[in-house]
């Protein structure tokens, strides 16, 4: 399901014009990404969580000349399914 496929579905389902749909879902989009910006967890009971992880800084390899590398530590956004949903796909 692409983007325009789910504001269709959204607008169907909440019985509201497909243009108050897009503008929710990118209202929502925006407020999950400020939130992770700022370190927080967005959680949503039954359907799961959006947070930012940390990951170490930790050698690679280049795989085209085979020579070590250090790749800096960084953050990176993550989603941990809730139990609802889980349930619901399986």
């Amino acid at each position: 399901m692409n983007k325009s496929e789910l504001i269709d579905a959204m607008a169907e389902s909440a019985d509201i014009s497909k243009a108050a749909a897009g503008r929710a879902l990118d209202g929502f989009v925006a407020a999950v990404t400020e939130a992770m910006k700022k370190g927080d967890t967005v959680s949503l009971i039954g359907f799961g969580s959006f947070a930012v992880r940390e990951r170490a800084a930790r050698t690679g390899r280049n795989p085209q000349t085979g020579a070590t590398i250090n790749i800096k530590a960084s953050k990176t956004p993550s989603f941990k399914a809730g139990k609802a949903l889980k349930d619901a796909v399986n």
